[in-house]
């Protein structure tokens, strides 16, 4: 019988678990925007060990709007990221064959919104004409106004866009500078009502309340990095739903691992940020009886005629080549009981 010494065993366990940690992938995620709320189900993904499990080492990145994880991903610099879909679908047309596409639809029901005061006249869209809207150029709900616009019948012509940047753009309108902004609904509402505008002043008005049949932020891949590596997507998109799935069970305790990242962050404040968007952005009716992740075809193919009401293609819109569900686990992983 072959004796190992207590010693040795503990060394040969500690040499496996170094070679365990080495063998893990990097694998960068870029942001939509700053460590809020909404982030945390990520972050919690990481310290409940879900990305290691799937062998990824995952370090997160914050991002600058909507737009901004879209040519990190599309250049390689990462091979993940989280945005907006339809500003993916026009930098696509922009950029044929540039290697990027969503895989992991989140926002099953965009955050896109116009948020103004009841007490500066703003209670809904009509209101908005004769007006100054505080838009800053990189958002997505700006990207998506045209849309809103068009199917509320306003007339922009009527409507002073005022091009604002993401820092000035709550306390603007908290000060009267300007009337309403565009922005997502838990990040606006939230950031006016910690510069103390209550929240029963506020009018919020969501997009896809008023026609807007678009979807999203998603998780976007480098297509070239998913084709040599397609497990380990899949295993990011199982792990990132299991983040989901332990954030809407206890919002809390994903915001703590935010915390971490963020020490700044208000807890009470953060745990609000991160409910909004699980309540109207991520568990949807849908959601609810499909699991999370996918997209249903005959929505998108309405989302694509509703671009090109606003928007000209230079090239004929193909729903294939903004989402590809093949990395998508088994139904199973992605279902939120």
């Amino acid at each position: 019988m072959l004796h190992i010494k207590p010693g040795l065993l503990a060394a040969l366990a500690f040499g496996l678990s170094a070679t365990f940690a080495q063998a893990e992938t990097k694998m960068p995620f870029a942001l939509d925007w700053k460590f809020e709320g909404p982030s945390a189900p990520y972050f919690l993904a990481v310290d409940e060990g879900f990305y290691g499990k799937a062998g990824l080492d995952v370090e997160i990145a914050e991002g600058k709007g909507s737009l901004d994880a879209i040519p990190k991903v599309a250049t390689g610099a990462y091979p993940v990221g989280f945005a907006d879909i339809n500003s993916l679908m026009k930098f696509l047309d922009q950029n044929p064959g540039a290697p990027v596409t969503a895989v992991m639809m989140v926002y099953d029901k965009p955050p896109f919104a116009v948020v103004g005061r009841k007490s500066l006249g703003i209670n809904e869209p009509k209101d908005l004409e004769g007006k100054v809207l505080g838009a800053p150029p990189p958002d997505g709900a700006w990207a998506q106004f045209p849309i809103f616009a068009k199917e509320t019948g306003l007339d922009m012509a009527k409507i002073k866009v005022e091009p604002v940047g993401f820092p000035t753009r709550e306390p603007m309108l908290a000060e009267g500078k300007v009337d309403a902004v565009t922005g997502f609904s838990f990040s606006s509402t939230l950031n006016l009502k910690r510069l103390g505008v209550p929240m029963d002043d506020q009018s919020v008005l969501l997009m896809a309340d008023y026609g807007v049949a678009l979807y999203g932020n998603a998780i976007i891949v480098n297509t070239d990095y998913a084709k040599a590596h397609p497990e380990e997507i899949t295993g990011f998109i199982k792990a990132t739903a299991e983040g989901w799935k332990a954030a809407i069970a206890d919002p809390g305790k994903a915001v703590d691992s935010l915390l971490k990242r963020n020490p700044a962050a208000d807890k009470a404040l953060e745990t609000e940020r991160l409910q909004m968007a699980i309540d109207a952005n991520v568990l949807t009716d849908y959601v609810k009886a499909n699991g999370m992740g996918g997209i249903d075809a005959d929505r998108m193919a309405t989302a694509i005629e509703q671009t090109k009401t606003v928007y000209e293609f230079q090239n004929a819109p193909d729903a294939a080549a903004y989402f590809d569900g093949e990395y998508l686990p088994g139904a199973a992983d992605l279902k939120i009981d």
